[in-house]
């Protein structure tokens, strides 16, 4: 355990996998952290089923894998501690079919917290409820399993009426590989709301609309699509992947004199004052549930805003260009080799 941060982080050696040792594990889902948590879990030794629905395209590729599989029911009926990796969206439909298979002394497992935060799932009472949270891809989680090594994750603890809830969920960090990099131990308001704010303000949300804004201002400058495209797009992925390397001290020291001081001196003029009070903006929306509850309206009314967004979303010229631009690349045949 590490007191140099400003939260605990736990790693190998406070985790016990024992714990596990006679629990059944149940993994819903084998979408991207399903398969990594389902063979990762087997692969130390975790007695594991897949719970599937019938039908499912993932039922071939999760047996050839050599796991178990059975319906989401089934699976949480043989199992201890059931992981729910579906979709957050189908999430509380697939709780309501296996409720009836949680007994007292279970643990629920999310990756993470917005039904629970939201209330969309109300587990029973005398049921654990846990959080272990990789904080990567699932073919990142399996990848650097099979190496030996892990990814980061994050642990919370939501219910613990077995007084047993947070050594489970530590015992299976490590089981799928993220105490050896390190887990963060947190909430699952904390989770939820960074994680959602983070998706919006900056990830997913302001980095697209920001590359957007200055492809626009360049074209409608009278500058060529293509440039505007690897100027303000393109590039984007070079200082990201700088900043995930070192922070952005390694990403200021790897760019130009002339690219940091422009960037130092006129990054505020874009992401100003106002900039901030939008963000302050979006964290009230996702703090007080008004974000929850416009996604699960819009959820239940068969998503027309989403359906419009993403169509303008599509068509943007942006996307035009950059559609004809990425096949001067060898991507495809890199990731081939």
């Amino acid at each position: 355990m590490s007191d140099e941060f400003t939260t605990t982080v736990y790693y190998d050696d406070d985790a016990d996998e024992s714990v596990l040792a006679d629990r059944t594990v149940a993994v819903l889902g084998y979408g991207s952290q399903g398969h990594a948590h389902a063979q990762n879990l087997a692969d130390s030794g975790v007695d594991v089923v897949v719970g599937l629905r019938e039908g499912s395209s993932s039922r071939e590729e999760a047996r050839t894998d050599g796991l178990e599989v059975a319906t989401p029911v089934e699976a949480a009926a043989q199992a201890d501690t059931v992981s729910v990796l579906v979709p957050d969206t189908v999430q509380p439909d697939v709780y309501e079919a296996i409720a009836d298979e949680m007994e007292a002394g279970d643990t629920l497992q999310f990756a993470h917290g917005f039904n629970i935060h939201y209330g969309q799932i109300e587990p029973d009472p005398e049921v654990n409820v846990t959080m272990v949270a990789p904080k990567s891809p699932g073919h990142l989680v399996r990848r650097t399993y099979k190496r030996g090594e892990g990814t980061p994750g994050l642990i919370a603890v939501y219910q613990d009426p077995s007084g047993e809830a947070k050594d489970q969920a530590l015992a299976y960090a490590k089981a799928i590989g993220c105490t050896r990099a390190g887990v963060i131990e947190t909430s699952f308001a904390e989770e939820t709301e960074t994680d959602l704010f983070g998706e919006q303000a900056v990830l997913c949300g302001g980095v697209t609309e920001l590359m957007k804004q200055g492809y626009e201002t360049l074209v409608d400058a009278g500058y060529s699509p293509e440039m505007a495209y690897f100027e303000c797009l393109n590039e984007m992925k070079l200082i990201v992947d700088l900043i995930y390397e070192g922070g952005l001290m390694e990403m200021w020291d790897s760019v130009s004199d002339t690219a940091e001081y422009g960037g130092l001196t006129r990054g505020k003029m874009v992401v100003d004052d106002d900039a901030r009070e939008n963000m302050e903006e979006v964290l009230r929306q996702v703090q007080d549930g008004e974000f929850a509850k416009e996604w699960i309206s819009e959820n239940q009314t068969n998503r027309p805003s989403y359906k419009q967004l993403r169509q303008a979303e599509q068509e943007h010229d942006a996307e035009v260009v950059g559609e004809r631009l990425r096949d001067l690349f060898a991507w495809d045949e890199q990731a081939s080799e």
